[in-house]
């Protein structure tokens, strides 16, 4: 009797919101996964065998990462770079210094470039794939995450210029860009919907039902973490081997007339 060959994959920002529920829809569909965050939270290192705290936004720390799930495991069939940082502090240009602009290149563009080059050997030889998370602000930005829909829409373009490159070797690299996805970001009570809630005189609870009507979403609703999470397993499935280089939607309809 064979064994199959596990397969192995590598998340990145993995202890809460998307990338925690990312982690979790893996690990149901039999992958090995690897994941790397900043903390490692109690519900990762419950959900994860192997959950690795890394700072991400530091040169050398996606590399090894890479090379923790290389030598533990003996390769990557996937990376999921999710990643990111925000704007610090949120604002328009010019409440961004440079500093601000630093942290979020390198820690929502430069992380995963870092961990692409340092996975790509492997993918390679394993005919892999490569899933970004990038955002539907890469697409229309807002002035207060300045910074962050400008490194987003790097990110969008670095998975197409990947996926050209490399898709004859049989690497497939697709962007997934959610809208507005209800993780911890929108339910804080310091978050884009609290103030949103404080305009309309309201607060958080009694004005949540009412804020994707406010944004524009044409289904009613806020994504959830985990319908982002189940496009990441679709796309690492190879059910449909030749889909490379899309930059998937997923807005409620936001974005509709573009």
């Amino acid at each position: 009797m064979t064994t199959s060959t596990p397969r192995v994959a590598v998340v990145t920002g993995a202890g809460r919101g998307i990338g925690l529920a990312v982690v979790r829809a893996l690990v149901e569909d039999g992958w090995t996964v690897v994941a790397g965050s900043r903390t490692v939270t109690e519900a990762l290192d419950e959900l994860a065998a192997d959950a690795v705290e890394v700072d991400l936004g530091l040169p050398e720390e996606p590399a090894r990462l890479i090379r923790h799930a290389i030598d533990r495991h003996g390769g990557v069939d996937l990376l999921v770079n999710n990643v990111a940082g925000t704007s610090t502090p949120p604002g328009g240009f010019l409440q961004l210094d440079d500093e601000a602009w630093l942290h979020t290149v390198n820690l929502t563009l430069l992380s995963n470039i870092r961990a692409t080059r340092a996975a790509l050997p492997s993918l390679l030889d394993r005919r892999g794939a490569i899933i970004n998370i990038s955002s539907v602000n890469g697409k229309v930005p807002q002035p207060r995450l300045v910074a962050q829909s400008a490194v987003k829409a790097a990110v969008s373009n670095l998975g197409k210029a990947l996926a050209e490159e490399f898709g004859g070797q049989g690497l497939r690299v697709n962007t997934i860009s959610p809208g507005p996805t209800w993780t911890d970001l929108w339910s804080s009570p310091h978050g884009p919907g609290a103030q949103l809630a404080q305009r309309a005189g309201s607060t958080l609870e009694e004005f949540k039902d009412k804020i994707p009507a406010a944004i524009g979403l044409s289904t009613g609703e806020f994504a959830a973490p985990e319908e982002i999470a189940a496009l990441v397993v679709f796309l690492a499935s190879r059910k449909v081997p030749n889909m490379s280089g899309a930059d998937i939607v997923v807005d409620g309809g936001m974005t509709k007339t573009f």
